[in-house]
């Protein structure tokens, strides 16, 4: 996720006040947003973590390309 995206997602949710923030509180929002997209792969990796073992393989692949997108 961009740092733009983040900012646009902010403004659309109605949390920033284009007014009275600053660059400090614009680094922390953007930290939040990282840690809770890192924590929603993690969510999705463990879902193929836990698909049924004939199908480990792809499971396998599916887990680690979800953990890997945010290292992008």
């Amino acid at each position: 996720m961009e740092h733009d995206d983040i900012i646009r997602m902010a403004h659309e949710a109605d949390c920033l006040d284009t007014q009275h923030y600053g660059t400090i509180w614009i680094d922390k929002l953007i930290r939040f947003a990282e840690l809770v997209a890192a924590a929603e792969r993690e969510a999705c990796a463990k879902v193929c973590d836990g698909i049924d073992r004939r199908y480990i393989n792809q499971a396998d692949k599916c887990a680690v390309a979800i953990r890997t997108k945010g290292d992008e």
